[in-house]
């Protein structure tokens, strides 16, 4: 017989994890409908109630018009455009900043403007965003440029834009994360999330505002009989590609409007009208091009970009994007997927090291005491770049807000933080930064994803004010880990046809999960692969069919002792291996029934 100690109990506690299954009422317009019996079920409990939110008609795209200041922002961006004056496009070390400066870049040059050049501050020299210093290197490049357009960046460079207008480089702001308490004093900003602005579509990304700026760009040179039969007035529908891939990677809420341009951005992708460089991207990780998904963008082509930004510098990632020659595309995604795997090495041991500080952590807990209600950790090993995955798998785990933090040089340290519904992170760093303002130099980001500096001996104050803030904002039951699924599913859609067609009757993204069941198996047989995944042979327990299984990162200790039969949580797939194709099922929970 065991005995549960309190320390076990705590550590079981702080991995808790209670399914719960979504069962909303179909609508008419979908029971009606010649949707599969499944997908009817799981669009309606993701409160899809019509079939025109799940066509995906370029035409029910949210006009550009209801964006605040894009009148004025297309007016000066065209008439610089049609006195070929010098444009400099800034962005982000991220795959959203990446596609939104070459949807930008591709835009600008389509409209005939071919002075035009771009610039991504290198995290660990300039740090992020339009800052003094990276506008004082910008007024000194071999051309001075006119006019700077930051893409998913600028809402809160108020020294970069002052500096640019004391030198006499105008600004324009294409950026999507929540405004401070001040506005820059840009020409114009273009921001949904700006003070005042109407337009619905609040979980935009950085690219989508940048491609929809191009848009009223086009329409204002239109005005203007800028195009002609020497110049040619593009299709912008050619950049959509770039669009759905730095959505999807960003991880935005997919709401109506950010599905319909994944959706349609995949097509083009599929019928192989992408760009050259995001072919090479899935050519280099062994994924098709025809079946290209909203999954191979957000795990496969994103975090392949995002390595350059986190380990060295996004130009890589740009000039892969941007390049019209598959060959050369070829080589960049090469030297994107070798980053990757250098990525990935880093990330995990920096996982290991994490887990044992949390271990350490948990052990030293006086008896009765729980989990702290939020995560805040340091070391000075630890690589700025990849301090923000860190912080995600980590929240993964323990179902706690994280923010790591890395050393960033001269007695500063920069800290990556992720949170979980129902909190909103940039919100809390707000509270403290107003309650404490000697804690947080700089913060910014979204309500699940933030950024901040701190000076590294101010840490142990910033952590004990950062799990104060949170446990006032979040009850206990916010920190149980909820697994939400579609039910049961029915052993006849056990199939590789209903799984291939759940694959593409996304996108999947954020807010709008792809499709994950819940049942119970018996276990024939089990072993690991890898070193660290668990391969399961099971019998479905209402019908005794057979199954195929497979949990990542999980090993036969994550078996409930003494149990031949299991909860799992799942989702479909299929295993193809030397031409052969079978279901397999993708655990991503398990538990003892």
């Amino acid at each position: 017989m065991s005995t549960v100690t309190n320390q076990d109990s705590r550590k079981q506690a702080a991995h808790a994890c209670f399914i719960v299954r979504r069962s909303a009422e179909i609508s008419e317009e979908l029971q009606s409908s010649d949707l599969h019996p499944l997908l009817k079920k799981i669009y309606a409990n993701r409160g899809i109630t019509r079939l025109s939110q799940v066509s995906y008609q370029l035409t029910d795209l949210l006009d550009y018009s209801l964006l605040k200041n894009i009148d004025i922002a297309a007016k000066i961006v065209a008439d610089t455009v049609m006195q070929q004056q010098r444009i400099l496009v800034v962005g982000d070390f991220d795959a959203d900043g990446a596609t939104a400066s070459a949807v930008v870049l591709r835009s600008l040059k389509a409209f005939g403007l071919f002075n035009v050049d771009y610039l991504v501050p290198n995290r660990f020299h300039f740090g992020y965003g339009l800052s003094p210093e990276l506008v004082e290197f910008a007024a000194n490049l071999p051309v001075k440029p006119e006019l700077i357009i930051t893409v998913d960046n600028g809402i809160s460079s108020l020294g970069g834009v002052k500096r640019a207008n004391e030198l006499d480089i105008a600004v324009v702001i294409t950026d999507h994360h929540l405004a401070g308490d001040s506005l820059p004093q840009a020409a114009a900003i273009v921001n949904p999330n700006q003070p005042g602005c109407e337009f619905p579509g609040k979980n935009i990304a950085g690219v989508g505002v940048a491609f929809y700026l191009m848009l009223a760009v086009r329409a204002a040179l239109r005005e203007h009989n800028w195009f002609d039969g020497d110049r040619p007035e593009p299709n912008m529908a050619n950049y959509l590609d770039l669009v759905a891939l730095g959505t999807v990677a960003d991880v935005v809420p997919l709401d109506d409007n950010n599905r319909v341009l994944i959706e349609s951005g995949l097509q083009r992708v599929r019928r192989n009208k992408g760009c050259a460089g995001i072919n090479a991207l899935l050519t280099i990780a062994g994924k098709s091009i025809e079946a290209c998904s909203s999954q191979d963008f957000g795990f496969v082509v994103g975090p392949r970009l995002n390595a350059a930004g986190r380990l060295d510098d996004m130009s890589v990632g740009i000039e892969c994007l941007l390049s019209d020659d598959y060959e050369q595309a070829l080589q960049y995604a090469s030297t994107l997927n070798q980053m990757n795997l250098e990525r990935r090495q880093i990330e995990g041991d920096m996982l290991d090291q994490a887990s044992v500080l949390l271990e350490e952590e948990i052990r030293q807990l006086a008896s009765g005491e729980t989990m702290p209600v939020a995560l805040a950790l340091y070391d000075q090993q630890w690589h700025q770049g990849v301090v923000g995955l860190l912080a995600s798998r980590i929240k993964e785990k323990f179902h706690r807000p994280v923010i790591a933090f890395a050393d960033a040089g001269n007695g500063e340290i920069k800290g990556s933080g992720r949170s979980i519904a129902g909190l909103h992170m940039r919100d809390v760093l707000d509270a403290i930064s107003k309650q404490r303002v000697e804690l947080i130099d700089k913060f910014g980001g979204h309500a699940m994803a933030a950024g901040l500096t701190i000076r590294q001996d101010k840490f142990e104050q910033f952590k004990q004010a950062f799990e104060k803030q949170v446990s006032l904002l979040l009850q206990p039951e916010d920190l149980n880990n909820i697994r939400e699924t579609d039910g049961s599913i029915a052993s006849r859609y056990l199939t590789i046809e209903t799984s291939e067609q759940l694959k593409f009757a996304g996108p999947w993204g954020q807010q709008f999960p792809e499709p994950v069941f819940d049942d119970v198996f018996k276990v024939l047989n089990w072993r690991i692969v890898g070193e660290k995944h668990l391969k399961l042979e099971l019998a479905k327990a209402d019908t005794g069919e057979c199954f195929e299984a497979i949990a990542f990162n999980k090993t036969n200790e994550d078996l409930p002792a003494g149990e031949n039969d299991i909860r799992i949580v799942y989702r479909l797939d299929v295993n193809e291996f030397r031409g052969n194709r079978k279901l397999q099922l993708i655990v991503q929970h398990i538990e003892a029934v």
